[in-house]
């Protein structure tokens, strides 16, 4: 899922990392080799 406004959270479903979007780059974030998941 490609990131797409500033706070967004994303979560690892394999380890538990999870982000908080801070700036809009573009692109996908990827942990342990698989996408994050958008936490609602």
């Amino acid at each position: 899922m490609a990131v797409k406004k500033e706070g967004e959270k994303y979560s690892c479903s394999i380890c538990g990392n999870q982000v908080v979007v801070t700036k809009v780059g573009g692109g996908e974030l990827v942990c342990c080799g698989k996408p994050m998941d958008l936490v609602e």
